[in-house]
């Protein structure tokens, strides 16, 4: 199978899209946009997603010992594309916010999670980042997900 078959494959399967954040060793914020996250376990609560090798900061994530998750609704389209260029820069615009430990995060994110580092695997291209989860908020009220589908972002009807 070619690279190009299996990415097409991929590219049909609907996934929900989450903004990663974390504080690098120098103390700067740094993030990206994911859509291969989903919970791992209820006991311990932990969760896994997926950061490219070749991302800006991957050097911040292989040695972070906290990240927060944000899941996006609609609304927070720019800030995911935003957050999904190489060489942006992630935290210029409007709609962030501090998790209570002090992490940037997505305002009015549907779901804001705290985790600290629970493991990394090796997984090709990528790094599975592995956390667990210590705190989650809930945003106010009941919003539509944001979907990632043929390689665009998309609404639930």
């Amino acid at each position: 199978m070619s690279s190009e078959d299996f990415r097409a494959a991929m590219a049909r399967f609907a996934a929900g899209v989450v903004v990663v954040t974390a504080l690098g060793d120098d103390g700067v914020p740094r993030g990206f946009t994911a859509s291969s996250f989903c919970s791992v376990s209820m006991h311990p609560p932990l969760i896994l997603v997926c950061l490219a090798n070749s991302a800006d900061s991957y050097a911040a994530f292989a040695s972070c010992e906290h990240f927060a998750v944000s899941v996006l609704g609609p609304e927070h389209r720019p800030l995911a594309e935003q957050f999904a260029t190489k060489g942006a820069d992630k935290f210029a615009s409007q709609g962030l916010s501090l998790t209570p430990g002090g992490l940037p995060a997505v305002a009015g994110a549907l779901v804001e999670l705290d985790c600290e580092t629970h493991a990394r695997h090796p997984g090709g291209d990528h790094t599975i980042l592995i956390g667990r989860v210590s705190g989650a908020r809930l945003g106010e009220g009941t919003a539509t997900p944001m979907v990632y589908y043929e390689r665009s972002f998309r609404l639930l009807a």
